[in-house]
């Protein structure tokens, strides 16, 4: 968990100082998955295509002329007409007054660019509910015509981009010198309701709502700022004229006239961006609330240090599928954030839990393959490789500590060894030694057992340990006749004596947490050795416990009782029937 926790400190920092790449992430995972809402019906754009300026020999058109596409417009039913169109300078032709003229006859709106040391036109009437804010001032715009601007509203057209330059967010109102202006949408609303003021309700973050009368409030970011929903809006030209009922928005769509502006829906006229935005209010669009960043770094906390724990629990296999589930139920909550409206990113979130849960598998997988190659160096040499496997599967037996155990216990060691070390020369002494303790490990090994130490010339086995098994009395007997067997056998000049007792006792890793060996310890395993320096004593190969002798069918034969140190009664002993070896 230490590991996880610094990586899951160090993954909070993108979200802290919302790096570009991490912000343009969010912004992609909103696209996708922003729901694109039905058109209110309230508006339709009208294009002024291609067609129409070559029919009209060029462009700019007349002032005439466009008074003539307002009449039309008003007698086809229109509610008001937004001309997202610049009038800067005085018509040519003399026909301001006329246009003029037709749009005092119905709600008119009128573009308004930002443009560097430009003129701050006047601004609307707000009124501030909450404590001040202070936002990045507008830099001047390009205004219409005096005569226009008379009977005409005028609202920003200003789009400006995210960190990977497409239109998505339109700030509502702009913050002046002066006052306040608003978006060319936004005014567009104002002007169909007949509002006069705007209210602007702010916190300590900034703005949380614009409110107009006559309308829902509008929910916003910190900024005032409006993400758009890109709905289709119908959309008509001046042949058909299909404005009954709505408001109208006109622009431009000749080529080279109007720029274009990247956007998630593709490269769109200041015209339809305007009238999306205008739509978006009306449907109250998606926001970035102000306590995204909050609910983002819990969400990663949370979800990064129970993957950690899940993983560290459950282990490799069940984690990977508990880590699957989790990252589904992260990505589930972040679509239901976004359907509900509110633009809360889980994405950085689940590429957090599955980096946490990669580092985390390796850790494990590490740990594992460790343990796996620790447990095959301390046991290959004294288990059967298939013993060996098992163990490496399950090594929960062999961590730091034991388990109390009822097992069998095996000594032995070498008569004569002083002796023949000193008639013969110690390479030779080695090879006879090594031979001797072959055929030892052997026989335990063939019986199940485990060749827990050597001692010199002595060993000592375990039986139903590490692994568990049955009759394991039987088996230390067994192991003790096979290896009188295969010594007589091999002919080394050496002799055995052997000791063998059963009961409980503290099997597992003994040590420090840096060396550890694994072995047993208790009165059983003493009792154990005790019976095997017992066989010098009372002239025998094999002394057999009656631990172990009671717990067998193997047929034994019964000596006189000995008394051991550390027992203050006699212990009855037993060794093999020598038919046995037969």
């Amino acid at each position: 968990m230490k590991w996880a926790s610094l990586l899951l400190g160090l993954l909070t920092l993108p979200l802290l100082f919302n790096v570009t790449p991490l912000e343009t992430m969010r912004l992609k995972t909103f696209d996708a998955f922003v729901q694109t809402p039905e058109p209110s019906g309230n508006f339709v754009i009208l294009n002024i295509t291609e067609e129409d300026v070559q029919a009209r020999g060029g462009y700019p058109f007349p002032r005439q002329d466009l008074a003539e596409i307002q009449r039309n417009l008003i007698n086809a039913g229109s509610l008001g007409v937004g001309w997202v169109i610049l009038f800067p300078q005085k018509d040519r032709f003399g026909g301001d007054e006329i246009f003029a003229q037709m749009l005092s006859y119905a709600p008119s709106v009128l573009a308004m660019p930002e443009f560097n040391n430009g003129e701050y036109p006047k601004t609307h009437g707000t009124v501030i509910l909450g404590p001040d804010v202070n936002l990045p001032v507008a830099k001047g715009f390009l205004q219409n015509i005096p005569e226009l601007q008379e009977v005409s509203a005028q609202g920003s057209v200003s789009a400006p981009v995210d960190v990977d330059n497409l239109v998505r967010r339109i700030p509502l109102l702009q913050q002046t010198p002066d006052g306040w202006v608003a978006s060319f949408g936004t005014e567009v609303l104002k002007t169909l309701v007949d509002a006069k003021t705007y209210q602007i309700k702010t916190n300590d973050n900034g703005i949380e709502q614009i409110r107009v009368r006559g309308l829902n409030p509008i929910s916003t970011d910190s900024l005032g700022r409006k993400w758009i929903s890109w709905v289709d809006t119908k959309e008509t030209t001046l042949e058909e004229m299909n404005v009954a009922g709505k408001f109208v928005f006109i622009g431009v769509t000749a080529e080279g006239v109007m720029p274009t502006l990247a956007t998630p829906n593709g490269l769109l006229e200041p015209h339809k961006i305007q009238a999306a935005l205008a739509e978006s209010i009306l449907i109250d669009s998606p926001f970035i609330p102000d306590y995204r960043l909050f609910v983002e770094l819990f969400i990663l906390c949370i979800s990064g240090l129970l993957i950690a724990f899940v993983i560290n629990r459950f282990g490799i296999t069940l984690g990977l599928i508990s880590a699957g589930t989790l990252i589904t139920l992260i990505a589930g909550l972040g679509y239901y954030f976004i359907s509900r409206g509110f633009l809360i990113d889980v994405t950085w979130s689940m590429t957090s839990m599955t980096l946490i849960a990669s580092q985390q598998f390796y850790l494990n997988f590490r740990t594992q393959y460790k343990l796996r190659q620790q447990i095959k160096k301390q046991f290959e040499h004294y288990l059967d490789p298939r013993q060996v496997k098992q163990l490496q599967d399950n090594p929960d037996s062999l961590k730091l500590g034991g388990e109390r155990k009822n097992c069998s216990f095996l000594f032995t060691d070498v008569r004569g060894f002083t002796s023949l070390s000193e008639k013969l020369e110690p390479e030779k002494v080695t090879e006879i030694m090594n031979k001797a303790l072959t055929i030892q490990a052997n026989a335990v090994k063939k019986y199940g057992g485990m060749v827990d130490k050597y001692i010199g010339d002595a060993m000592m086995a375990i039986f139903n340990a590490p692994l568990d098994l049955d009759m394991h009395e039987d088996r230390a007997i067994l192991t003790a006749i096979e290896i009188k067997k295969q010594m007589a056998e091999a002919n080394l000049g050496i002799d055995i004596g052997i000791g063998i007792n059963s009961g409980d006792a503290v099997i597992g890793n003994m040590g420090s947490d840096t060396r550890f060996d694994y072995t047993a310890i208790g009165d059983a395993v003493n009792l154990a050795a005790r019976m095997e320096s017992t066989c010098k004593e009372v002239g025998e190969d094999i002394v057999i416990a009656e631990n172990t002798a009671l717990q067998t069918d193997i047929k034994l034969v019964k000596l006189k009782p000995i008394k051991v140190k550390g027992k203050s009664k006699a212990i009855k002993i037993y060794t093999i029937d020598l038919t046995n070896l037969e």
